[in-house]
């Protein structure tokens, strides 16, 4: 699908489409070590450590206003509703109840604030789970919480009533009944099949008032919230002047909050860094440039050396101050010409520019050195995409290769490395390490290969030379398939060097081969890099963590943070001893048939249009192989690919905006990779508000990058992104979040499975067994967990780079100087067990660009207090 042709349809895909099944024999289908018993050792890699200042209780001074950034003010307050974001999410965590909050590693734990138990009581015939509700727990009215509002809340999403707009109800659809219980507050719920989710479920839970009927639901918490029963409250929304602001609620029973006030500003990425040098937020997340000069501020506030000019980390790009300062350092055209009073005058026009914008940048940097930077893995991977619904990509065998060709751990330190983070790249669609689900799946599809990546190129009919049109055709499939076989048994008879010995040469001349090409992609890389530093904006919003605008489903509702193994079917023969082979018996019939449909659901239920409505992209139409490509990386290859005429190119669709400079990076470096093993790619960027919309959701590209969160509930969340389309009753085609169109039946069923599954270690290897089969299909290549860059003043306390946990918002506030001495750990309301956080060496301050040893005793001289997160895994009445 090199060029877009018919319309793809809406995203909700009532269109009715053609379904295109890939009819190529299955060649191999290896299983892979994932199935042996040793996943629950593999599960316990670990996480990335918070860094959120931790400080217990006794040590925050009481009172105080935290003006915390968020990127927009939304546009509603309903987080079941389509256009509810990331700040949806936020006030709902402060002011609404969540049964089950994220622990530090992912896993959901009870909350004791609303619930004294939730168990599973029965399980035959019918699942029941009894709520036992915490009597303290009230509505802001004064009103308990209670069955009604359990009740109002299922009848509401569960998808019967189309008078409600829902973005989604997942697990609402498999409750049959709730009743009261033995008293007021118990809530028993009866499920009509078993689900294993069922934790997902009510957080954050809406009062019956808001769940009650379609026109409160639809618009009657848009901008305001009658009731509220969380440690805060909703005060104003003020549209006008950008902000939230939320106030302690005086009906709380729980642990008093810390602070008075939580003001939400929101600020775009790009003005965060003026934002925080004037000194108007205590809290944001920033991208890498602007981490980069805070570091520098501090280091030079501690009397360190003057500014540097280097360039930013990952991206090659620079600060403002940089920029300035070079630029000042080289003189002028017109300096240089010295002659006429015109060329006079626009010098010394230059110069005081110049000397405005340092005077602006050093008066930033002073303000910015008033704050330190707090880093970790935020829980979301980015992907490379792969449309399989048509052209090249629809053959796995391809997709394969374009898998093979990744070097995901080189990219993966390309981004994370010079922040001082953990850089492995995610072996699970899933779940993340650190979870308790994760599983290294990634062998169902191998590591790099370029040999191996040319070999299924090959083995689909694209050769060299395969472009240019010849008088008695180009062999291709089985042409070319009996020619490789009269070629092997030639090899076979008369070759002087065994299979064996010949495969020992050939990686071992793989390996050396690759060594070259990476040391000359390097160099194009960085030169690379550097181009596309100086051709963008030089916005502070250039950064490797401003892909926010395309990290998708952020806004799940139902979850208290932003977040998202093994047998597996191989259409080409694996790496040496990483597989052994299954009989044709092992395999499930439906997983010889791959789907490729047209449509999809966009982010949080919106519609996308038809492709042949979508706005004109405006295309570099750049061939990744051509000068750049070619001089830093030559393919070993004689030629381009091409099979009957055709030249195998595929379309690398990008955004073009200055908040995007990483993904244009990432994706150069892909297209330099891809290159070696002789595919070319046409690089079109567009505009970041047509990127996900136009493009990805509507199928018009090859390849793409964008991110997905993590989730505590993979069964739930992970179906309708990985799961095969299947067509609707009414004939058209539903491919949900599946914007790859690339799935099996067999995937499928492995959902299903795990969603009804209540053993939770069995309910654990279904979906394992599901991500082998989505490595092993393709569509979808995890790259890197992405960085989570947080700008805190030093007093902030249990706030910042959160990873997986979800916030306690009663405990953040600023630590109190007068308290000084050893701390004793105190367990707020709700908190079981508190814990040091603890900060993982490869993101230790010393070690990192990102915090000077100043900055870390500036942090640590107050940070010795305990986390105040919640961590109750393991209680005996979450069965």
């Amino acid at each position: 699908m090199s060029q877009v042709g018919a319309p793809r349809g809406r995203t909700c895909s009532r269109t009715i489409r053609s379904v295109a099944l890939l009819t190529s024999g299955v060649l191999a289908l290896p299983v892979l070590a994932a199935c042996s018993s040793d996943g629950d050792e593999r599960s316990k890699a670990p996480a990335a450590a918070q860094d959120v200042g931790p400080a217990a209780r006794d040590r925050i001074a009481d009172g105080g206003t935290l003006r915390w950034a968020v990127d927009t003010v939304p546009t509603t307050l309903n987080t079941f509703q389509a256009d509810a974001d990331a700040a949806t999410s936020r006030i709902a965590g402060a002011v609404l109840p969540s049964l089950f909050t994220l622990d530090k590693t992912g896993r959901p734990q009870r909350n004791p604030d609303y619930l004294e138990s939730a168990k599973i009581i029965e399980r035959e015939p019918k699942q029941v789970v009894l709520y036992k509700l915490n009597q303290q727990a009230v509505w802001s009215d004064g009103r308990e919480l209670g069955a009604a509002d359990f009740v109002a809340q299922w009848r509401a999403l569960s998808g019967k009533d189309s008078a409600y707009w829902t973005a989604r109800n997942a697990g609402y659809e498999r409750i049959q009944k709730i009743e009261r219980g033995a008293n007021d507050l118990e809530v028993r719920v009866t499920f009509n099949k078993p689900y294993a989710d069922w934790r997902a479920l009510f957080s954050p839970l809406y009062p019956k008032d808001v769940m009650g009927a379609p026109n409160s639901f639809n618009d009657g918490a848009r901008a305001k919230l009658k009731a509220t029963a969380g440690p805060f409250q909703l005060k104003e929304m003020d549209r006008a002047d950008r902000e939230i602001t939320l106030v302690r609620n005086p009906r709380w029973w729980g642990a008093r909050p810390k602070l008075d006030t939580i003001v939400l500003s929101a600020v775009p990425r790009d003005k965060r860094a003026a934002a925080l040098a004037a000194g108007t937020l205590d809290l944001a997340e920033i991208d890498s440039p602007v981490a980069e000069r805070i570091t520098q501020a501090r280091h030079n506030k501690g009397g360190g050396a003057g500014p540097q000019t280097g360039a930013g980390p990952a991206s090659g790009a620079r600060g403002p101050g940089a920029e300035t300062a070079a630029a000042s350092a080289t003189p002028s055209s017109a300096e240089e010409d010295g002659s006429g009073e015109e060329k006079a005058e626009a010098a010394r026009e230059s110069r005081e520019k110049k000397t405005r914008a340092l005077a602006k940048y050093a008066k930033e940097q002073r303000g910015l050195g008033g704050y330190v930077v707090r880093k970790s893995l935020e829980p979301a991977f980015t992907q490379l995409a792969l449309n399989g619904e048509t052209g090249p990509l629809a053959d796995e065998r391809v997709r394969r290769a374009v898998a093979r060709a990744l070097d995901r751990k080189k990219l993966a330190e390309a981004v994370l490395k010079p922040l001082g983070l953990p850089a492995n790249p995610p072996g699970s669609h899933l779940a993340l390490a650190g979870q308790h689900a994760y599983a290294d799946s990634s062998d169902a599809l191998g590591d790099q290969n370029t040999r191996e990546a040319q070999a299924l190129l090959a083995d689909a009919g694209w050769t060299p030379g395969g472009a240019v049109k010849k008088d008695d055709g180009t062999k291709a499939g089985s042409e070319a398939d009996a020619d490789k076989k009269k070629d092997k048994e030639k090899g076979e008879n008369g070759s002087e060097t065994s299979g064996t010995d010949k495969k020992k040469e050939d990686k071992q001349e793989d390996k050396q081969e690759d060594k070259k090409e990476d040391k000359k992609e390097d160099k194009g890389d960085k030169e690379a890099d550097r181009k596309d530093s100086e051709s963008g904006s030089a916005s502070d919003s250039e950064s490797a963590s401003d892909e926010g605008a395309y990290i998708v489903g952020d806004n799940k509702p139902g979850r208290g943070a932003p977040l998202s193994e093994t047998g597996s079917r191989v259409i080409a023969p694996a790496a040496a001893g990483q597989a052994r082979w299954l009989d044709d018996a092992d395999v499930n019939a439906q997983d010889r048939q791959q789907g490729g449909m047209a449509g999809a659901y966009a982010p949080g239920g919106t519609a996308a249009p038809a492709a042949d409505s979508a706005s004109p992209s405006t295309t570099s139409s750049a061939s990744a192989s051509a000068s750049t490509s070619a001089s830093a990386s030559p393919s070993p290859l004689p030629g381009p690919l091409g099979k009957d005429g055709k030249p195998l190119t595929l379309r690398f669709v990008l955004p073009s905006g200055p908040g995007s400079e990483q993904l244009r990076t990432v994706g150069q470096k892909i297209a330099r990779m891809l290159d070696r093993i002789g595919i070319r790619t046409e690089i079109t960027k567009v505009a970041d508000a047509d990127y996900f919309k136009d493009h990805v959701a509507s199928g018009d590209y090859d390849l793409a990058l964008y991110s997905w969160p993590a989730t505590a509930y993979p069964a739930t969340d992970g179906r309708p992104i990985y799961a095969k389309p299947v067509p609707a009753s009414d004939g058209s085609l539903l491919v949900e979040q599946n914007y790859t169109r690339v799935g099996t039946d067999h995937i499928n069923q492995l959902f299903d499975q795990a969603a009804s599954e209540l053993d939770e270690k069995a309910a654990r290897d279904l979906l394992r067994r599901a991500d082998a089969r989505i490595w092993a299909a393709a569509g979808s290549i995890p790259l890197y967990q992405r960085p989570q860059l947080v700008a805190a003043k030093p007093a902030v306390a249990n706030a910042g780079a959160f990873a997986f946990a979800a916030p306690r918002y009663e405990d953040i506030g600023f630590k109190d100087p007068a308290k000084s001495g050893p701390e004793h750990p105190q367990k707020s309301a709700g908190a079981k067990e508190t814990t040091g956080a603890t900060q993982s060496p490869e993101a230790s301050p010393k070690e990192s660009p990102e915090a000077s040893p100043k900055e870390s005793a500036d942090e640590s001289a107050d940070d010795t207090g305990n986390d105040s997160g919640n961590e109750s895994a393991g209680e005996s009445d979450e069965q």
